[in-house]
């Protein structure tokens, strides 16, 4: 990638490595009044970014740019709306989360990606990560395998305005072939492998950051990189997710 090597473990997850990008302009949206009071969220929203600019990782103004225009209050339950703008994860059923904020904007910087880039996102969730990748201008494809989690994504994406986000409901561990190839893909949950049919969907020159590791401890991040040469992997530290779920078979077809 570049690229700085610092890391950090933060609540549990991880850490990475920034590039700087370069990006046009998105359609900024006005906070919304959804579960809540659209002043109170502005002023939340204004400390949430005022504590990840006072971090000392390296995130580039486009990318904090892109956090700052997402609604994250759309994104999570309804009994959680009053965290919503708090940089840590929060619970969205089915035994999954929906990621810290600072660690969203530091994976999406990882990934170096520009406008017009096509990404594939393994895990929707809620939908918050796929939003800020739209906000990135790229073409996002997302794959959910739980299909409460994928139903309810898309409601959240539409109410927030994303209407142009590509979302099925399947195996990640399988990526979207169909589709290959993409210039990034972002993997929110970790297999105990890297899944090769997700290495065989990058482009030349395009990046995977995928957690990899056993469920219930620390795991590895990973920035795999398609090249001329072939597969270059460079570790980015310490993270910590839920497991991907999924066939994830030990022989990769």
């Amino acid at each position: 990638m570049g690229r700085a090597g610092a890391f950090i473990l933060t609540c549990g997850v991880w850490v990475a490595v920034l590039v700087t990008l370069a990006c046009g302009p998105s359609t900024s949206r006005t906070p919304g009044v959804d579960g809540g009071d659209a002043s109170v969220f502005a002023v939340r929203r204004s400390q949430l970014m005022a504590e990840i600019r006072a971090s000392d990782r390296e995130i580039s103004e486009p990318v904090l740019a892109a956090v700052e225009r997402v609604d994250r209050h759309r994104f999570v339950r309804p009994e959680n709306v009053d965290e919503a703008y708090e940089n840590r994860p929060l619970p969205i059923g089915e035994g999954q989360t929906i990621s810290q904020p600072l660690i969203v904007a530091m994976m999406t910087e990882a990934l170096g990606i520009s406008p017009g880039d096509r990404v594939l996102e393994i895990g929707t969730g809620s939908g918050y990560q796929a939003a800020v990748l739209a906000e990135m201008g790229v073409r996002v494809y997302s794959v959910e395998i739980i299909p409460a989690l994928a139903e309810w994504s898309e409601e959240n994406l539409l109410n927030a305005g994303y209407e142009d986000i590509y979302q099925r409901t399947d195996d990640g561990y399988f990526g979207w072939e169909d589709e290959a190839p993409f210039d990034g893909i972002i993997v929110t949950a970790a297999p105990d492998h890297v899944p090769q049919p997700l290495i065989r969907q990058l482009k030349e020159g395009g990046r995977m950051i995928v957690p990899v590791g056993p469920p219930g401890f620390y795991q590895t991040l990973w920035m795999i990189e398609q090249t001329g040469d072939g597969v270059v992997a460079e570790n980015l530290g310490l993270v910590r997710f839920v497991p991907l779920t999924g066939e994830m078979s030990a022989e990769d077809p």
